[in-house]
């Protein structure tokens, strides 16, 4: 279907629920290991190394965490370690 004047919207052809998902309306991440002036993520802290665990024991992404890239490799590795000692689940059952 060719576009016609007639059928496009006055914001230049973008229907306004476009411009509403748009990245201004997002709030940016902080990282919250960053905020805490942590220097070293300890794999022995299960508490708080399981917020960024899913239900299914897989790593959530920087993009969803908000984390740094510095400190998801920190995690990264304490997460892997808490697994192999037997901290944290490999997978859900």
């Amino acid at each position: 279907m060719e576009r016609t004047p007639e059928t496009r919207t006055p914001s230049g052809g973008h229907s306004p629920q476009a411009d509403q998902r748009g990245r201004r309306f997002l709030k940016r991440k902080v990282c919250s290991f960053c905020v805490e002036k942590m220097e070293v993520i300890d794999y022995k802290d299960i508490k708080r190394i399981r917020r960024f665990v899913t239900e299914q024991g897989k790593i959530l992404p920087r993009r969803i965490t908000g984390t740094c890239a510095h400190h998801q490799r920190m995690l990264t590795r304490a997460i892997k370690r808490a697994r192999n000692i037997a901290l944290l689940p490999f997978k859900a059952g």
